[in-house]
């Protein structure tokens, strides 16, 4: 009996464990192997789409840039509805109260990365939801120079408020995908954040910013 399809398979399922140790967005499971063969594997033929520009030579980079920042102006102007007539200045404000009720309470800087924003525009941001009362600080108990910020009940009414707008717009935003075409998008998506999150985290000089991302792109390409 020859053994060589199965020797294959082994060789594929230790790369895949190799891979799993180090990039949790592949569970150890049939489902997270099944999608790294999806993800990795050149004989695997996928469809190719079109996209604008496609037949002039545009390449599918440009063509996602374009996409992503389109997609970004889109869902901010529901936000923009969803929280008009209300004490909400920006769809900010709102996610700050989100993160903060989600995930407990945290340091401004904290706060701040989990937004992915600057530090100067993050901090006004804090300071117009101390003003409301929605949220308020404390001294970090680890480091005194650092204050700890907490969603206050007023904030967590502010939310509730507004939060069947908030759900009507974040439907909206996902459009006509079905369930499997949100899945697919929530694992792409999470591949890129994974990507770019520990850049981001390293609070390189934008003067440097490019080198050091396209050297993690050039990386994680080959």
């Amino acid at each position: 009996m020859k053994y060589n399809l199965l020797k294959d398979i082994i060789g594929l399922m230790e790369d895949f464990e190799q891979e799993a140790e180090k990039n949790t967005l592949y569970p150890r499971s049939k489902e997270g192997f099944i999608q790294w063969l999806l993800d990795n594997n050149s004989t695997f033929t996928l469809y190719e789409p079109y996209w604008e520009g496609k037949e002039k030579g545009r390449s599918p980079e440009s063509a996602i840039n374009t996409l992503l920042v389109q997609l970004n102006r889109y869902a901010k102007s529901y936000s923009k509805s969803a929280i008009s007539g209300s004490a909400f200045s920006t769809q900010e404000e709102f996610i700050y109260l989100i993160n903060l009720r989600t995930f407990g309470a945290m340091t401004k800087m904290q706060l701040i990365q989990r937004n992915v924003h600057e530090k100067p525009s993050g901090i006004q941001i804090i300071n117009r939801l101390i003003q409301q009362g929605w949220v308020s600080q404390t001294d970090s108990e680890v480091d005194k120079r650092s204050k700890v910020i907490t969603i206050t009940e007023a904030g967590v009414l502010a939310i509730e408020n507004q939060m069947d707008k908030i759900r009507q717009a974040t439907m909206i935003v996902t459009g006509n995908l079905n369930l499997k075409e949100k899945l697919e998008l929530i694992h792409l998506l999470n591949k890129l954040e994974n990507f770019h999150q520990p850049i981001y985290h390293k609070n390189v000089d934008p003067t440097q910013l490019l080198d050091v991302a396209y050297k993690e792109y050039i990386r994680n390409t080959e």
